[in-house]
Parts: C-alpha cells; structure tokens; sequence
C-alpha cells in the first residue's frame, strides 16, 4: 500500500506549532535550573569545598567543617539555596544564614525531629485542620492562651534537657548527620 501524501499544514497551525515547541523548550530551561540549580551556575555537580566559587563559599559558610562529608544530592540542594540566596531580600537573606547556622549545629536525632515535624506540619497546612486549630486558637481568651504557652515552654525546656544529655553521641562513629534540609526547609 502506497503511503498517503500528507496535506500541508495550515499557517496558523505551524505557528502553533512554534509557539508550542517555544513553550517545551522554556519549560526544559526552566525545569533544569529549578531541578539541578547546581548545573545552572557552571557549578561542578558535587564540588568539595575548596571548589566552591568564594561567593558560594561565603553564602555556605556555616557548613564549611562538614560540606566535604555532605552527599551529593545534599550539596546540590545546598548549592540551590546559594544560587537563590543573591536574588533574595536581605531580610530572607539574614533568615537563610540563621537557620543555615542553626541546622548546621543540630544533632543528627534534632535534624530528624525537625523533618518529622515539617512533614506534620505541611500535611495540617494542606488540610482544614489548621484553619480549624487556628480558630480554636484565636477563641481562646488571653488567660488560655498564656497557659497554652506557658505549657509548650516547659515541654520545650523539657526536650530540650533530654537532648542535651543525647548531644554527648553525635550519632555513628561520633559525627554529626551532615544531610541538608530539603528546600522547603527554607520556604517562609
């Protein structure tokens, strides 16, 4: 069977096909910065710390005694926070190297607790449970409110002793967890 001559395309529809292969392409660009931000900057994909360009070198500051033990995948979501890091405001700025230095001092079992609980709290931020347990909140008179805090102060300073006496074993062979937080961890 002879194959069937195809008729040409309408004009309009070439441009759409233009327009179409423009978006895919875009969206390749797009998806490849956002997904390996590391490539993006002509960054070595796994680059041990005298690698690092100074501006990376400044902005990671905070994790230079551990970058050379990080992994791969946690130094490219590191290097993704310090190729955003210029763009941001200096108070994001100021907030980025807060909880940069903050995570770079917990203990392998904190970092943990901290995942666990941002994955809580993303699920209660994706469901009415949140919007429910804030109404709840705000019904409270001041009274409840400061014995509600006054609560969660004392289990604060309660876990706070128990990891205190944890934070003498620093996990296997006596070093820190080195795994990066994931880029959520630095979302507002």
């Amino acid at each position: 069977m002879a194959e069937e001559a195809r008729p040409p395309l309408a004009p309009g529809w070439q441009r759409t096909r233009r327009v179409l292969l423009a978006v895919v392409v875009a969206f390749a660009a797009f998806a490849a910065n956002t997904v390996m931000p590391a490539f993006a900057g002509g960054t070595k994909a796994d680059p041990r710390w005298s690698e690092l360009s100074t501006p990376h070198r400044q902005i990671l500051a905070p994790l230079a005694g551990e970058w050379d033990r990080l992994d791969s995948a946690s130094r490219t979501r590191w290097l993704g926070v310090a190729q955003r890091y210029p763009k941001m405001t200096p108070i994001g700025q100021k907030r980025v190297q807060t909880r940069m230095k903050k995570w770079a001092a917990l203990t392998p079992q904190e970092r943990e607790e901290a995942r666990a609980k941002y994955k809580r709290m993303k699920r209660k931020n994706d469901s009415a449970d949140l919007r429910r347990e804030w109404q709840r909140y705000q019904a409270l008179s001041p009274q409840e409110r400061e014995a509600l805090a006054a609560g969660e102060r004392k289990r604060k300073a309660q876990g706070s002793k128990s990891s205190k006496s944890s934070k003498g074993s620093k996990g296997a062979k006596g070093k820190r967890s080195s795994a990066a937080p994931t880029t959520e961890d630095f979302s507002q």
